[in-house]
């Protein structure tokens, strides 16, 4: 989870955040096998493991907003075993 949590921060911060795709690419996964799509009605989410598999679209803001939901909550159970959560956002 933490490093979902990393690559996404990165990418909320990122100038193409909200324009760009997002492709989960860690060496741990397939690429993939997390994605953000935009589409005329939002921001989808699905993986390549089902690729005709995707959640109802969300604005941006909605989507954004549960990013650093997640960012918040990887960072607050990193720091509460005593881990640094600066981790998170290095590069």
């Amino acid at each position: 989870m933490a490093e979902l949590a990393h690559h996404l921060a990165h990418w909320l911060r990122s100038p193409e955040a909200g324009r760009e795709d997002f492709a989960l690419d860690s060496m741990q996964a397939e690429k993939g096998l997390l994605r953000f799509v935009n589409s005329d009605e939002g921001w989808r989410i699905g993986s390549v493991l089902t690729p005709d598999f995707w959640t109802s679209p969300v604005p941006w803001d909605v989507l954004a907003a549960q990013i650093k939901q997640l960012d918040r909550a990887v960072r607050e159970g990193a720091a509460a075993m005593g881990i640094e959560p600066a981790f998170l956002s290095e590069p």
